[in-house]
């Protein structure tokens, strides 16, 4: 990626209000972070931290061990900005709980975005590992919410 291109991705970013933007091409990924900063006296500054993460063919070997060690899982992540919800209603049970076996298609959560209530299905069978975002808590598109174990 060239310097150009990494202008384009922080125009897109500040034209969207996003606070974070990863793309991946070619084996190569970019990310690149908007941090606020206040100074007293003065208006918020932003920084920007543009990483690049190593391609396939820079990783170093002991990276690629490390990944056969760590336990295979499959996040469910956000799909766009809104507010998270574990259930269909406050009173009702929340569609999947810690441990649970789940199938394709199943509904696992629910994310609200200008009053249109989303539902968010799996797309893999397994076992619920682990919820990262609690109920009514707003997410950001790209977002971790839910970590299963495939089956």
């Amino acid at each position: 990626m060239n310097l150009k291109e990494i202008k384009e991705m922080i125009n897109l970013m500040n034209e969207n209000n996003l606070l974070e933007l990863e793309i991946e091409r070619e084996g190569t990924k970019i990310r690149i972070k908007k941090e606020a900063k206040e100074t007293i006296g003065f208006a918020p500054v932003s920084e920007y931290k543009v990483e690049h993460i190593a391609s396939p063919s820079v990783a170093s070997k002991e990276a690629k061990s490390e990944e056969k060690t760590v336990l295979k899982t499959v996040e469910i992540k956000s799909p766009m900005v809104g507010t998270f919800y574990r259930a269909p209603s406050p009173e009702a049970a929340p569609f999947v709980e810690i441990g649970q076996e789940i199938e394709i298609g199943q509904v696992v959560c629910i994310i609200e975005a200008m009053k249109l209530m989303n539902e968010i299905k799996s797309e893999v069978k397994g076992k619920i590992v682990d919820i990262l975002v609690d109920n009514a808590e707003p997410v950001e598109f790209g977002q971790n919410l839910i970590l299963i174990e495939p089956a």
